[in-house]
């Protein structure tokens, strides 16, 4: 029988710092709470990096990851820009429009607006807008004029272009076909005295040359610059031809 050998010390011995012991008595006053540490959970996701959480991904998740499918489960976030008002996100500025058709309608200088806005920030939505309320102006049993008053709009806005570019005028396409459909307010504005005084053949001759002249100085004005020096009424002619041929699509003649 061998002498037992000395003790060998447990393989983990407690510390101070790790238990205390205190006394029954002591117990009832102590009090203290155990901070849990945090779990993070990944469901359907991680990548490279990842290490030391918890993936949970479904058969087809998988499957779309090892063909290379991945990207067709990333979640994009919302753009700010696509949640635009509907006006904004066609470019539509009501009260540029507004104040450009006052400057079509109240032509003279005196007025003090600053008409030039009209040719030099040319829009597409007010022009087409005043077309067609002219096309709905003439739809007074004229119901196939419509889609030729834009035609005639369009084209002609494009011939008015070329001419004024040949004569070395510095204008671009669309200002002609913005300056164009603004200034058919004036044909707008003299169509309901028309219907008023249609009977009255001499009257009505003279509105008619008065809202043809109207509309033509709105748009020559705008258009006819110093840099056409004398060759300015071989542009402001071809103008005045335009809408005496808008306000016969009118009328009928």
């Amino acid at each position: 029988m061998q002498p037992p050998g000395p003790q060998q010390p447990p393989l983990y011995a407690p510390s101070n710092g790790d238990f205390t012991f205190v006394s029954s008595a002591e117990a009832e006053d102590l009090s203290g709470s155990i901070a849990s540490p945090d779990v993070k959970l990944n469901l359907g996701g991680g990548g490279e990096g990842g290490g030391g959480e918890f993936i949970k991904e479904s058969t087809a998740t998988t499957f779309l990851r090892q063909r290379g499918y991945g990207w067709l489960l990333e979640v994009e976030d919302d753009d700010p820009e696509d949640n635009k008002p509907l006006l904004e996100e066609l470019d539509i500025d009501l009260k540029d429009i507004y104040y450009k058709i006052r400057c079509v309608l109240m032509p003279m200088p005196s007025l003090g607006f600053n008409r030039q806005v009209v040719r030099d920030n040319p829009d597409f939505w007010g022009p087409l807008a005043v077309v067609l309320f002219f096309s709905m102006v003439s739809l007074y049993g004229q119901f196939k004029v419509v889609s030729w008053i834009i035609t005639i709009w369009i084209f002609g806005s494009l011939t008015i272009f070329l001419l004024a570019r040949v004569l070395g005028g510095e204008v671009a396409y669309g200002q002609v076909l913005g300056v164009i459909g603004y200034s058919l307010l004036p044909l707008i504005v003299i169509a309901p005295v028309l219907l008023v005084i249609g009977s009255f053949e001499v009257v009505s001759t003279l509105i008619k040359l008065f809202g043809v002249f109207w509309a033509a100085y709105s748009a020559a004005s705008l258009l006819v610059g110093e840099e056409f020096k004398t060759k300015k009424p071989l542009l402001i002619y071809p103008i005045f031809l335009l809408y005496i041929y808008f306000l016969s699509l009118y009328t009928g003649v």
